[in-house]
């Protein structure tokens, strides 16, 4: 069964840097879609990166190119690595999959992928 495992998360100052992690077993992400999704308290879910099968990247503009997503084929890795971050960054960060996006990847809705990890939390807070 294809299962995602998002980690990394944590708490961090405003301007500081974390970097959260989706991971599988016994698949190859190389072969899916990744995309990074994010959900504050009493908000809907909303995309932040994703990075489609052929390397071709998506961000949202809140992102300002202060993330930036990476794939280690090696180790069968989807990092994001979030910089100058900011309280309004806070909530629960998801890695989501999905194998039919192979030149493009959306984040405009969640629903546009099958497979999601448990998320993990990152709080941005002085």
């Amino acid at each position: 069964q294809f299962q995602l495992v998002d980690s990394g998360g944590g708490r961090v100052q405003p301007g500081g840097t974390l970097r959260l992690s989706c991971g599988t077993s016994g698949f190859s992400l190389a072969k899916y879609a990744v995309a990074w999704f994010r959900q504050a308290p009493g908000k809907e879910r909303e995309g932040v990166l994703c990075v489609a099968r052929n390397g071709w990247q998506n961000s949202a503009d809140f992102v300002k190119g202060r993330f930036i997503i990476s794939r280690d084929d090696a180790e069968n890795t989807v990092s994001l690595e979030m910089n100058y971050l900011e309280p309004g960054d806070t909530g629960v960060y998801y890695c989501a999959a999905d194998s039919v996006y192979v030149g493009t990847c959306p984040i405009e809705t969640s629903a546009r992928y099958n497979y999601w990890g448990q998320g993990t939390q990152v709080t941005v807070s002085s």
